[in-house]
């Protein structure tokens, strides 16, 4: 039997009433059901988009202002938005976080993150000018050269990835697309 990673649902959208964990008929993971109407309420992976901004030799970071991680470094991401595709929210919070404008690129990684139920995307991204004008949610945006990256400052595992991937497929100047599990 497979369970749902979270169970974080404890009432039912429809019609209020409390939920409860059980596995619905003719499925097979446990869900949220409302004893009283019968809704069976999905709980799935969150998606996060990004990009990795590149000027010249370097690539944009920025620092973050915001929990979790809060002072450390992070290639501009965040979730995905509801009505918009994974190109548009990257390219959103490429300007929400560093103000920097872009030519996105293709896609680059895509990470699954199960024990958290989140999937990261991140884009290849040309930017278009130096300029960068922070958002709310950054203390500070900042180019760096590889050899700068401050690498024990990076504030999540699949940044991390995605950079050490990039700057190996730079240094073999071949560009693929790669996925990956992250634990």
């Amino acid at each position: 039997m497979l369970l749902s990673a979270r169970q974080s649902i404890c009432f039912c959208r429809a019609c209020g009433s409390a939920v409860s964990y059980r596995i619905p008929t003719d499925d097979n993971r446990e869900r949220a059901v409302c004893p009283s109407c019968a809704t069976v309420h999905y709980e799935n992976p969150t998606n996060v988009v990004g990009t990795v901004p590149v000027w010249g030799d370097q690539v944009l970071l920025c620092k973050r202002a915001i929990e979790p991680r809060y002072g450390l470094w992070t290639l501009p991401a965040g979730f995905l938005e509801l009505g918009e595709t994974t190109a548009e929210g990257a390219i959103r919070e490429t300007i929400e976080e560093a103000g920097a404008q872009i030519e996105l690129g293709p896609l680059f990684t895509l990470l699954n993150v199960v024990r958290v139920g989140q999937v990261h995307l991140f884009y290849r991204a040309t930017m278009l000018s130096p300029a960068l004008d922070p958002g709310i949610e950054t203390l500070e945006a900042r180019l760096f050269r590889e050899d700068e990256i401050p690498w024990e400052q990076i504030a999540f595992r699949t940044v991390r990835e995605t950079l050490q991937l990039f700057f190996a497929d730079r240094r073999r100047s071949h560009f693929e697309f790669h996925v990956a599990d992250i634990g």
